[in-house]
């Protein structure tokens, strides 16, 4: 099963979220398409495919993830390749922490990745008529929306011709 470690948003980041994919498609900066508002979430890990087994130990290994609650905050918008738009992406600032005791207790099962951005993908790009028009854009769009993290996720995500269905396996309060 394919599966990722994540944080949920807020409905209130979702409709912020929202309104910044519609501006982005009004002015057709690029075709591709926007992530569903039920989808919209944080990814911290993405762990592609994992048998049942392997999923069981992921969850009695994140059991020894312990933080506090803690406060994020959308930051800057980015692009997972500036050479060959793929991905459309929101930064989250003060995610580090949480981040780095995943692939610290899951660093045994998994190699960790270099340069990994915990992210929020808002858009899966097809093309791009002008690049530097779109990434100018992105960079003027500011973002202020703070929240609370109390817990995240270890999800499943099953691929459908109606784009991905995500299901929690397990969820993991912090203090």
């Amino acid at each position: 099963m394919r599966c990722f470690i994540a944080v949920d948003l807020p409905e209130k980041v979702k409709d912020v979220i929202v309104q910044i994919q519609n501006n982005l498609e009004k002015k057709n900066l690029f075709s591709g398409k926007l992530i569903k508002k039920e989808n919209l979430h944080l990814t911290l890990k993405f762990l592609n495919e994992i048998d049942k087994e392997k999923a069981e130990k992921i969850k009695i290994i994140l059991e020894n993830v312990k933080l506090k609650k803690f406060k994020v905050k959308l930051s800057d918008f980015g692009v997972f390749s500036e050479n060959f738009i793929k991905i459309i992406w929101v930064k989250m600032e003060n995610c580090d922490e949480l981040q780095k005791q995943i692939d610290k207790n899951l660093e045994h099962l998994f190699q960790k990745e270099k340069n990994f951005v915990s992210h929020i993908t808002i858009a899966r790009v097809k093309n791009v008529e002008d690049k530097q028009k779109l990434i100018d854009k992105l960079k003027r769009i500011k973002m202020n929306e703070e929240f609370i993290v109390d817990k995240f996720s270890l999800k499943k995500s099953t691929l459908t011709e109606n784009g991905p269905v995500y299901e929690d396996l397990t969820v993991f309060e912090l203090g």
